[in-house]
C-alpha cells in the first residue's frame, strides 16, 4: 500500500452501499466497474488497517492485496493464501457472513497458519448499528 493515499471510511461506504441490495439478494448483479470497485475498495482498507505482506487476499478477477504483518513473503506463491468470489467477499466486509460459515461452505478458500481474517471481519465501517 505505500506510496497510495489512505482510503477514508467514508469512501469505502460509497463504494460498498451500491452493492448492498444486491447482496441482500433484493437485485440482479450490478455492473462489473460497481462491484470491482466495491471489492478493490474493501479489500484495500483492509490492507491499509492491517499492513503487512504475510497474507495474500485474491478476489479475482478484481483484487489482489498483501496485508497482516509477519515474514514478509516475496517470490512464487505465498504460504498463506485467501482467495474468494466477490459476492463472498463483500458478504464477508459487510457482516452479512461470518468467516467460519464461508469457510465451511468453500467460499473461501483459506492456506497457511496466518490466513484466517475472523478477527478483523467484518470491516467496522460497513457494520450497522
Amino acid at each position: 500500500m505505500a506510496g497510495t493515499a489512505p482510503i477514508p471510511a467514508d469512501e469505502l461506504r460509497s463504494a460498498v452501499d451500491p452493492v448492498r441490495p444486491w447482496l441482500a439478494g433484493e437485485v440482479e448483479r450490478p455492473s462489473r466497474a460497481v462491484v470491482g470497485a466495491a471489492v478493490k475498495t474493501s479489500a484495500r482498507w483492509l490492507a491499509q488497517q492491517v499492513p503487512g505482506r504475510s497474507v495474500e487476499l485474491r478476489v479475482p478477477p478484481h483484487v489482489a492485496v498483501q496485508c497482516i504483518e509477519g515474514p514478509r513473503h516475496t517470490r512464487g506463491t505465498p504460504p498463506n493464501v485467501i482467495e474468494t468470489d466477490a459476492a463472498t467477499w463483500l458478504r464477508l466486509a459487510s457482516g452479512l457472513i461470518t468467516w467460519a460459515d464461508a469457510v465451511a461452505e468453500g467460499t473461501v478458500v483459506a492456506s497457511g497458519n496466518r490466513a484466517d481474517l475472523s478477527a478483523l471481519l467484518p470491516l467496522r465501517p460497513l457494520t450497522r448499528p
